[in-house]
């Protein structure tokens, strides 16, 4: 296993710390030559980097050195990235970021399923990688700030339950459990309920990306998420985007007092 946690510059000294210095990454691959990329550029931008190359592993690694974020290979020895995920969400929620080398959206689907939060499809860039994983930490940090703000609130949608501060939400009266990234996905629809918003403009909310390469990662999303919370719920305005459906003429119903009004 690798442990090497530090960047040196040429002349030896440790490198300046930067943004994600205390910030742990653990990659799970079991291909050497890409494990060893991605941790190179991970340690660039300033992470704390393990890895490991099997399942088993990769379990005990995360359960030991409680890492902030995985970056998870489907395909593995021991067991494979799918049961990785179930065994670390089971230990603690931590972002995945789900690597796979067929573009297979079935095997996507079931990656969000067992508690991942994105996915890339190889082959893939370095810097898409850690542009994915900086992406997904700020998610992170946006959502602990939300459950701590006292004007965070309930918004209800007919029989959907929206709260924001506790990051819960309910279907005729229901706990439903959403990933974090499905979490935002839902929260950007809702504030603008029965609004069509393009996939590109969810991809700029949600995941902070500024092109329009991942649109598929929001069509999977949005599948995902309409398995959990009801597939009428969500409408597709095909060549345009999505909207979220909402019950009566004026749309939402009224928010409960304290709602809050900002983007998760």
């Amino acid at each position: 296993m690798d442990q090497k946690n530090t960047t040196q510059t040429p002349g030896g000294a440790a490198a300046a710390t930067t943004p994600g210095a205390q910030r742990r990454i653990l990659v799970v691959e079991d291909d050497p030559t890409i494990v060893d990329a991605i941790a190179r550029r991970l340690r660039a931008e300033g992470f704390q980097v393990q890895t490991a190359g099997d399942g088993p592993a990769a379990v005990d690694t995360a359960e030991a050195w409680q890492p902030d974020l995985l970056v998870l290979d489907v395909m593995l020895p021991g067991f494979d990235g799918l049961e990785v995920c179930r065994r670390v969400q089971a230990q603690r929620p931590v972002p995945v970021l789900m690597l796979t080398a067929r573009d297979d959206e079935t095997d996507m689907l079931v990656g969000l399923g067992v508690g991942a939060d994105d996915y890339m499809t190889k082959p893939f860039s370095m810097r898409e990688v850690a542009a994915r994983v900086h992406v997904l930490l700020r998610r992170v940090e946006r959502a602990t700030l939300a459950a701590h703000t006292p004007r965070s609130g309930i918004l209800r949608l007919g029989e959907l339950e929206i709260d924001h501060a506790q990051r819960r939400v309910r279907v005729t009266g229901e706990d439903v459990h959403l990933t974090p990234t499905e979490f935002d996905l839902l929260v950007c629809l809702a504030h603008s309920p029965r609004a069509v918003l393009s996939r590109e403009q969810l991809l700029a909310e949600v995941w902070d990306w500024a092109d329009a390469s991942g649109t598929r990662t929001v069509d999977s999303h949005i599948k995902a998420l309409r398995r959990k919370i009801g597939a009428e719920r969500i409408r597709t305005v095909h060549g345009v985007g999505y909207a979220l459906e909402t019950p009566g003429p004026e749309g939402a119903t009224a928010p409960v007092t304290g709602a809050a009004t900002e983007s998760s």
